[in-house]
């Protein structure tokens, strides 16, 4: 496998490792041998090698294996087996491929998504793919006629557990992804997609109003303080500030909730879009002029420029008898930069949680 430009492993996708065995399969039935690493094409430009772990034949059915490798991205479905199955049958359509999923692979079960409702989830993307490498597999084993594939992942129900499919409405197992076909260690666009595609089930099922949070635990707690909400409308969005609110008001939502923790509420206060560590510190000066222009005492003040830590400065805040104006001084600037990237067309309600899980304010 390729190594990225931090030097990190690059992976391939359920979707190409579908497509590595769908293209082994068909040479396998066409009598070639199938080398230990398959070229196949991607599903947007270039080509990827997918190893092959087996692949087997009776002449009328060939079946392959693979297994899932996402490189040094932390990827649930690491090491996972992909089953494909490929049926030729000379008498149908020359070209025509009919691809569904089996055991292990999702059902979807609500609108929004890129898969209609009761298809097996498997993107576009990866439906070309497959399409595309069957096809290929044809042309060089010389074969003619109709081929069925089938697409299994043994612990793919169990797997999916740990997967945003529950939330989005896809039951039974995993789904068949992949834009590209690899895997880029700590993707941005693989977190954007997952933001996009729950907020495109929210407003399919006509909800008007989300509920972001930083991460599981901010979600779990601002759970807890709405419980008018289905469970459609809380979505992580990470580090995402700028783009997830800029997602939301495309697709016409006019109500964002957004809990947090005092470190992420800061960098919001400054207006930093994408508030990740390794893209933006925190301006503990910044934080002192707030402190000021709330009315803190100057010595006092002066201690926030000097903390290393969020939950340092949060608690020199603690002891001060300004803390409530201050935290609420910066929720509002919060809103204030949320609602300049909505450009207006959304509301905002804040809720700040402190690490121990205590409710510090709330706009």
């Amino acid at each position: 496998m390729k190594r990225g430009k931090k030097g990190l492993k690059i992976g391939f996708t359920t979707g190409s490792a579908s497509a590595g065995g769908a293209k082994a399969g068909v040479l396998c039935l066409g009598g070639l041998k199938v080398p230990e690493e398959l070229d196949i094409p991607r599903p947007d430009k270039g080509r990827i090698m997918v190893p092959i772990h087996e692949v087997s034949s009776n002449g009328v059915r060939a079946k392959a294996v693979v297994i899932k490798d996402g490189g040094d991205d932390p990827d649930v479905t690491h090491g996972a087996r992909i089953i494909t199955t490929v049926e030729l049958d000379p008498m149908g359509q020359d070209g025509e491929i009919t691809i569904k999923g089996g055991e292990g692979v999702g059902i979807v079960k609500k609108p929004g998504l890129p898969v209609p409702v009761g298809a097996y989830a498997i993107n576009p993307g990866p439906m070309k793919q497959i399409r595309m490498a069957v096809l290929e597999g044809m042309k060089e084993a010389g074969l003619k006629g109709a081929v069925r594939v089938t697409v299994e992942v043994p612990d793919g129900k169990r797997i999916a557990l740990k997967t945003m499919n529950p939330k989005l409405g896809i039951e039974g197992g995993i789904s068949i992804l992949g834009t590209r076909g690899t895997v880029i260690p700590f993707s941005h666009e693989a977190y954007k997609e997952t933001i996009t595609l729950s907020l495109d089930v929210a407003r399919a099922q006509g909800y008007e109003r989300v509920a972001f949070s930083t991460g599981g635990k901010s979600e779990k707690l601002l759970r807890a303080q709405i419980n008018d909400m289905p469970n459609e409308c809380f979505i992580q969005v990470g580090d995402y500030f700028e783009f997830s609110i800029k997602e939301a008001v495309k697709r016409g939502f006019r109500h964002i909730i957004y809990g947090c923790f005092f470190g992420k509420l800061i960098k919001m206060a400054q207006g930093i879009p994408y508030t990740h560590a390794r893209s933006a510190g925190i301006d503990f000066g910044f934080l002192e002029r707030i402190c000021l222009e709330e009315g803190m005492e100057k010595e006092f003040a002066g201690l926030i420029s000097c903390s290393n830590t969020s939950r340092e400065a949060l608690s020199i805040i603690n002891r001060s008898d300004k803390k409530e104006q201050i935290i609420l001084r910066l929720i509002t600037d919060a809103i204030r930069n949320a609602r300049a990237f909505s450009e207006g067309r959304a509301e905002f309600q804040y809720f700040l949680f402190s690490a121990e899980g205590n409710l510090l304010g709330q706009l």
